[in-house]
C-alpha cells in the first residue's frame, strides 16, 4: 500500500511484500529478479537502514558495505541499494564480488552495516539480500522490526515498472575486504601447512574462486582450477546435481586430489569431497570442523546428522529449527550461559564461529555467519594431523548416514495442514499418527520432535524428518540410518508418502 505524502510515497514493507511476492525466508529476502525491482530493493534497503538507526545501531553518516554475487541482476540490485544507502544519508562502501562471509567479516570489525545481494544457491531467474547489523546477520525479531516499517520514497524517483530514473552506480572498488578475508585465514593456520596436498578447486560460478585458491596456495598446495564459469550455475551443497557428483569423480580418478573443493554461489556454504571424488555431506563436515577447533559447545538446526552427539566430542550440543538465525540464537544463548568456543553449524556446511577460537598460539576471530572457507582448511588439517585420507577420516565418526530430497511446487499451506495432523501437542496422540503414516514401512515410533517440521524418531534409530521449505514452495525429506544406502532407501519412501499428499 502506497500514500502520497508532499509528494512523497509512504509505502508499507509488509504490503510491498505481498504484492511483489519478494518475501523474508531463513536468509534474508528472495524473490525472481524481474520482482526484485530497484523501487522494491530501494524500499527494502531504506527499511532496514531505518530500524538500525531507530534502536542506535548505526549513526547518521556512517558507513555501508556492499557486495553481491555473479547473477546477472546483482549489478543493478546492488546500485538500487547503493542509492538507497546514499538516500537515507550513509555512505557506501562497494566491497565487490565477494563471498557474504567476506563482507560480513570486514563490517563487522568497522562495526558497520553491511549488505549483500546473493540468491546463494537458487537458479539466476531468481536473487536476493541479505542484510547485516554491526554485529551480524539480521535475526527473526530484527527482520520483523523490519517488515513492520513504512518507508518514504520519492515519488518521481522511479518509473511504473520500478526502474530508477536516476543513474545510479556503485562508488569504486575497495578490494580490502577480500584481502582481510584472505588474510584471516593465513593468519590462523600454519605456514606451508597444506605442503604436499593436491587440490582441486571447482570455481564453477562462485564467487569464492578465487578467494579459495588464493588461500589454499597460500598455505602451501599444489592447486588445480577446474570448470570456471562464465555464466551462472546454481550449485546447491544440500541438492548436489547429478553432473556434479559424475564431475568430481572424474576429476578425483584423473588428477589424483586430496580432495576437491568448492562453494555455492556467494561462498557461505563448501561443498568438499574426498580423494575419491565423494562430496561430503554438509553435516557431517560441521561436525569434523568443530572436532578440529576444540569447540565445547556446538549448535546445529534438528535436521542434521546424529553423529554430533554420538561422537561424545563436546560438552553441549543444542539443537535448533532450520535457519542459521536460529543457531546463531542458540549461539548467543550459549555464550550468555557462560559456555567457551561456540560454534555452529547447518547442514548445508556452512559453519559459524560465535567466539574467538585459540589454537597453537594462533587466533581466529569470530564470524558468527555461515562461512565456506574454514570447512576444507580444518579437515583438510585433521586428516593431515591424524595422517589419514579424507575417506579414512570420515570413517572415525559414528556411522549415521543422511539423505535429504524435496517436492517442488508444493504449496506451503498444503504442506502445513498435512503435518499439523502430527503436531497435535499431545504426545501420545502425536505418536500414534506417526506409526500410522510411516509405521509399516519403518517401525514403531518412539519419539516425535516438532522444533521444526516434523521429525519422527523410530525404535531402530532410524529418523525420518518432514518439513516445509522456509523459502520456496517445497516439501522436504530428510532421512537418517545406520548406512548410506538404507538413508536413501528410506528417503524414497518418505518421497512417496509425501508425493500422495498432492
Amino acid at each position: 500500500m502506497a500514500t502520497s505524502i508532499s509528494g512523497d510515497e509512504q509505502v508499507s514493507i509488509s504490503a510491498l511484500m505481498e504484492s511483489s511476492g519478494v518475501k523474508f525466508g531463513t536468509s534474508g529476502a528472495r524473490g525472481l529478479a524481474v520482482d526484485m525491482t530497484d523501487r522494491i530493493c530501494y524500499a527494502y534497503t531504506l527499511a532496514f537502514l531505518q530500524s538500525l538507526q531507530q534502536r542506535g545501531d548505526i549513526v547518521m553518516a556512517g558507513k555501508v558495505a556492499i557486495a553481491g554475487d555473479f547473477r546477472p541482476s546483482s549489478p543493478r540490485i546492488m546500485a538500487a541499494v547503493a542509492l538507497a544507502v546514499s538516500d537515507a544519508g550513509f555512505e557506501p562502501v562497494n566491497c565487490g564480488f565477494i563471498p557474504t562471509p567476506a563482507v560480513a567479516c570486514y563490517a563487522m570489525r568497522l562495526n558497520m552495516a553491511s549488505i549483500m545481494v546473493t540468491g546463494s544457491h537458487i537458479p539466476d531467474d531468481r536473487n536476493g539480500i541479505k542484510f547485516y547489523k554491526p554485529t551480524g546477520e539480521i535475526l527473526k525479531a530484527d527482520e520483523q522490526a523490519m517488515t513492520a516499517r513504512s518507508v518514504s520514497i520519492p515519488a518521481d524517483l522511479f518509473d511504473l515498472a520500478g526502474a530508477a530514473q536516476v543513474e545510479s552506480v556503485l562508488p569504486a572498488l575497495l578490494d580490502v575486504a577480500e584481502t582481510e578475508y584472505v588474510q584471516r585465514s593465513l593468519d590462523f593456520f600454519p605456514a606451508a601447512c597444506l605442503s604436499g596436498c593436491k587440490i582441486g578447486v571447482y570455481q564453477h560460478s562462485t564467487v569464492a574462486r578465487d578467494i579459495l585458491v588464493k588461500i589454499m596456495q597460500g598455505l602451501g598446495a599444489e592447486v588445480t582450477c577446474l570448470a570456471r564459469s562464465k555464466t551462472f550455475i546454481p550449485v546447491d551443497t544440500e541438492a548436489i546435481r547429478p553432473q556434479d557428483v559424475r564431475l568430481a569423480a572424474d576429476w578425483a580418478a584423473e588428477y589424483d586430489f586430496d580432495c576437491i573443493v568448492s562453494a555455492d554461489g556467494d561462498g557461505d556454504r563448501p561443498l568438499l569431497s574426498d580423494e575419491r571424488g565423494v562430496w561430503l555431506r554438509g553435516d557431517v563436515a560441521g561436525v569434523l570442523c568443530a572436532r578440529y577447533l576444540q569447540a565445547s559447545c556446538v549448535a546445529t538446526p534438528v535436521s542434521c546428522n546424529s553423529a554430533v552427539e554420538k561422537s561424545a566430542w563436546f560438552d553441549r550440543v543444542d539443537r535448533t529449527r532450520i535457519g542459521s538465525p536460529y543457531v546463531i540464537a542458540a549461539m548467543d544463548a550459549a555464550i550468555a550461559a557462560g559456555a567457551d568456543n561456540v560454534v555452529g553449524y547447518e547442514a548445508n556446511g556452512g559453519f559459524l564461529t560465535a567466539t574467538d577460537i585459540c589454537l597453537n598460539g594462533r587466533s581466529l576471530s569470530a564470524l558468527p555467519t555461515r562461512d565456506a572457507v574454514i570447512v576444507p582448511l580444518t579437515i583438510l588439517m585433521l586428516a593431515r594431523e591424524s595422517n589419514l585420507s579424507i575417506s579414512a577420516l570420515l570413517a572415525t565418526l559414528p556411522q549415521r548416514f543422511t539423505y535429504s530430497d524435496r517436492l517442488k511446487d508444493f504449496p506451503t499451506a498444503l504442506s502445513q495442514s498435512r503435518l499439523a495432523a502430527l503436531n497435535t501437542g499431545d504426545r501420545d496422540v502425536d505418536m500414534a499418527a506417526a506409526e500410522a503414516l510411516l509405521g509399516d514401512v519403518f517401525g514403531s515410533v518412539v519419539s516425535v520432535d516438532a522444533t521444526d517440521g516434523i521429525r519422527i524418531t523410530f525404535a531402530s534409530e532410524e529418523v525420518a524428518h518432514l518439513r516445509p521449505s522456509g523459502n520456496a514452495p517445497e516439501l522436504r525429506a530428510y532421512t537418517e540410518a545406520a548406512s548410506e544406502s538404507r538413508a536413501v532407501e528410506m528417503n524414497q519412501r518418505c518421497m512417496a508418502v509425501l508425493e500422495s499428499w498432492r
